[in-house]
């Protein structure tokens, strides 16, 4: 297996061992309420039902489980796409979105919902609460669409090519 393909495994058990280091921590230092930090971001304690920013909420007993198999199912097609890559920040991106996607499915298996504890707001507005797991699978996409817009595997999109 090549160093890249490593890297990126690596990244999806860093980010799964760091997202269930942080919320048993966080749930015990928010025992005693929310917490402050500055004036747009907050501490605080919200489970989630749902997947990433509580979309596609399930209260049904089997939404766990139901939510965990259509994770389990991308984070392997992505696990996949991570075995042939050959660049590293394709690699790195997958690695977060594959640790985040087991890291959430750790929590929906174990405790029945997913833990968040990150709230960012402004004014009165509050972003959806979110955890490290959400946080990788973020930046995760995000890093796989700027290297397809402006990388794209070196691919070249020339129209002068396609005229044959």
């Amino acid at each position: 297996m090549s160093a890249i393909r490593r890297l990126g495994l690596a990244i999806a058990g860093f980010v799964v061992v760091l997202d269930q280091i942080s919320k048993p921590l966080m749930r015990g230092w928010l025992s005693a309420g929310d917490i402050q930090l500055t004036s747009f971001l907050s501490l605080v304690k919200a489970w989630n039902h749902g997947v990433g920013f509580s979309l596609l909420t399930m209260t049904l007993p089997s939404g766990p489980y139901i939510l965990s198999a259509l994770a389990l199912a991308i984070a392997s097609g992505m696990t996949v796409w991570l075995l042939r890559v050959t660049r590293a920040i394709p690699a790195v991106a997958l690695g977060l979105i594959i640790g985040g996607a087991l890291g959430n499915v750790v929590d929906r298996l174990r405790l029945g919902a997913v833990f968040d504890f990150i709230d960012v707001h402004l004014g009165g507005y509050h972003w959806p609460a979110f955890n490290l797991a959400d946080s990788a699978l973020s930046v995760g996409v995000v890093l796989l669409i700027i290297d397809g817009l402006f990388d794209g595997g070196g691919k070249s999109k020339n129209p002068a090519r396609l005229e044959g």
